[in-house]
């Protein structure tokens, strides 16, 4: 590939301005995680517009970024349930809509409103703009454990390749939030879980494919491509953020930067609902 000007870039700059650097059809996955319209404070006034004045700007940052998507690409959407219904039937008047995406946080059970559930998760819309999207399920198939395998020694399981090479991850991810002493941790109101971005990012871009991340936050994003052989263009308008997400490029790119193991990443006994491992053995979830 080329080295283009923006390509393996973080830019400091608002996205809806930047995406004019960007010609169409030359990403091959996006993943955005923008303000989802609850107030946070990011150093600027992003989260604080009125609900429609949220869905709004949702609408026009997002007819912006969609040209930019090759016809085998996709797009990760993190939101929240407040919105994912207006923003969702929006996205489906342009892209096909393969699956909505539950990550459980893994919060505590303590306190909480008394009028309503504990709303312990965050909606992911994974959309696709052709029916030729690029998926690679073996790159994050889930191992079956030992005792699974061993259960499965009949001779019609034999030489069955998803026994061999794991379970197609559903469509609930159970990842625990990043608390203040976690080693990924960054200075961040709401860093997702590398684990998260790596499994789109691998799963939905193939190797040397270029992703875009319009709000690049703590840079999440750019670790995940930077660890996985995948190029990257980010936009990140606050400039302490932008910092943030240099120094952990450098980090990365001197060795000095810890990942949690994969195997430790995901709780799996929550991603297998019902079940407390592959052998189909029930558990009170």
């Amino acid at each position: 590939m080329n080295q283009l000007p923006w390509l393996d870039q973080v830019l400091q700059m608002d996205a809806l301005a930047g995406m004019n650097l960007i010609p169409d059809q030359s990403i091959d996955l996006v993943v955005a995680d923008p303000p989802y319209g609850l107030g946070k404070d990011y150093g600027n006034d992003s989260d604080k517009q009125s609900p429609t004045e949220f869905l709004n700007w949702t609408e026009t940052w997002l007819s912006l970024v969609l040209p930019k998507i090759k016809v085998t690409g996709s797009l990760y959407l993190f939101t929240t349930w407040r919105y994912s219904p207006e923003i969702f039937v929006f996205l489906k008047s342009q892209m096909s809509m393969i699956n909505e995406i539950i990550w459980d946080r893994r919060v505590p059970s303590m306190g909480g409103s008394t009028r309503k559930y504990s709303s312990v998760h965050d909606t992911i819309g994974f959309f696709a703009k052709t029916k030729e999207y690029y998926f690679d399920l073996d790159a994050v198939r889930i191992p079956y454990d030992e005792a699974t395998k061993k259960a499965r020694t009949r001779s019609i399981f034999v030489g069955k390749k998803w026994l061999e090479v794991g379970y197609n991850p559903k469509d609930v991810w159970t990842v625990s939030r990043l608390h203040r002493q976690h080693p990924e941790r960054e200075n961040h109101p709401t860093q997702k879980p590398l684990a998260i971005v790596e499994r789109m990012v691998k799963a939905s871009c193939p190797k040397q494919g270029v992703v875009l991340d319009p709000f690049a936050g703590s840079g999440t994003t750019v670790a995940a491509c930077l660890l996985n052989q995948r190029h990257y263009v980010a936009f990140e308008i606050n400039p302490d953020y932008h910092r943030t997400i240099l120094n952990r490029v450098e980090r990365i790119k001197t060795g000095g930067y810890e990942v949690m193991p994969v195997a430790n990443r995901f709780h799996q006994g929550a991603e297998e609902p019902g079940y407390s491992n592959g052998c189909g053995q029930l558990s009170l979830l």
